[in-house]
């Protein structure tokens, strides 16, 4: 039985004759939307393997960056791929040339199959928009990669409401609007790939508040999207990449120099957005289908399985504790390295 809230669109699909491309993460032989089989010898022409042969993938704010560096990696190891990009500058205003036509004409060159899709994703209507484009023009929806983000860093003081609503509507909300009309259709094939884009910087860095409330919520959408979906084949999972894109500007390095994190600045330097697709793209394989709910930290060579919260120190009476009990302990075991 289909859920309640299930748009009209999909549940068409999902009734139509063309279901028959939820089942193609099964088959061997991987076919064009027309029908044809793509033969090995075909695959070997064009110069792909067939690790992600038969399946649709989504990336979002592909148009360059850790987004594009996925899209045509997926690209060429066999997915098709719509590549959203919206089209804004990095802090989410005016109009920027949107680069997914240009990432597309990349993948077709190199004998892939992708098409573009310009909607935001900071809309209910965007979202469904993009994953329709998925199943009306490639066939299905086998792999989310949810990437799209915009920055604008502001000190708590200097923040204004735009300034937050603006990038939580394109992270945590980008994130929903694209994988809860995604999930339906996952959730009927039983399967699906999911991975989130979070940061190191939801940690915490100076001026980065609302960019950093948007990450971490991300990390817990991702837990729980996780077991959600767990019971039906799908995986979701996040990453912090650490990269040098364009959102890691003039201004941006100057400020991080200022706070004493030079280490943080190398280290973004020396991590290109070629760098980390491989492993995003490795969470998107049927073989990763063990792992789910769970957070990498990828920074250049560097991979990291980063650990869920748990208690660091823990203090225990019989009781309730007093204010004075608790000015008397604390500073010498909850927060015992914070006192010098």
């Amino acid at each position: 039985m289909l859920p309640v809230e299930t748009k009209g669109w999909i549940q068409q699909y999902l009734n139509s004759p063309a279901s028959v491309w939820r089942n193609l993460h099964r088959c061997r032989v991987p076919c064009s939307p027309s029908g044809e089989a793509v033969t090995d010898a075909d695959m070997e022409r064009i110069g792909m393997s067939d690790i992600l042969k038969g399946k649709v993938a989504i990336v979002t704010g592909a148009g360059r960056g850790i987004g594009k560096a996925v899209a045509t990696l997926m690209a060429s190891e066999g997915a098709r791929v719509v590549v959203n990009d919206y089209g804004v500058n990095p802090d989410g205003s005016g109009v920027a040339p949107p680069g997914a036509d240009d990432v597309v004409a990349e993948i077709k060159k190199a004998g892939g199959e992708a098409v573009a899709n310009f909607d935001t994703v900071a809309t209910e209507e965007g979202g469904e928009n993009i994953v329709r484009t998925a199943v009306e023009q490639l066939g299905g929806l086998h792999i989310l990669v949810n990437n799209a983000g915009i920055v604008r860093d502001r000190v708590i003081y200097h923040l204004t409401e735009d300034d937050w609503d603006s990038v939580i509507k394109v992270h945590l909300y980008g994130h929903f609007h694209c994988t809860q009309p995604a999930s339906i259709l996952m959730r009927q094939q039983k399967y699906g790939r999911i991975v989130n884009i979070s940061s190191g910087a939801g940690l915490g860095i100076l001026g980065s508040s609302n960019y950093a409330a948007a990450k971490e919520g991300i990390i817990g959408f991702t837990r729980g999207i996780a077991h959600d979906l767990r019971r039906y084949n799908v995986t979701c999972n996040a990453v912090r990449p650490v990269a040098l894109t364009r959102h890691f500007d003039e201004a941006r390095r100057q400020a991080w120099l200022r706070q004493g994190m030079a280490s943080a600045v190398r280290s973004i330097e020396g991590s290109l957005p070629e760098d980390i697709a491989p492993f995003i793209v490795y969470l998107t394989t049927e073989e990763a289908g063990s792992i789910t709910g769970r957070t990498y930290s990828v920074a250049g060579s560097a991979i990291s399985l980063l650990c869920e919260p748990q208690p660091q120190a823990t203090v225990y009476k019989n009781g309730r504790w007093t204010l004075d009990e608790l000015r008397s302990i604390v500073p010498n075991s909850l927060a015992a390295s914070l006192f010098t």
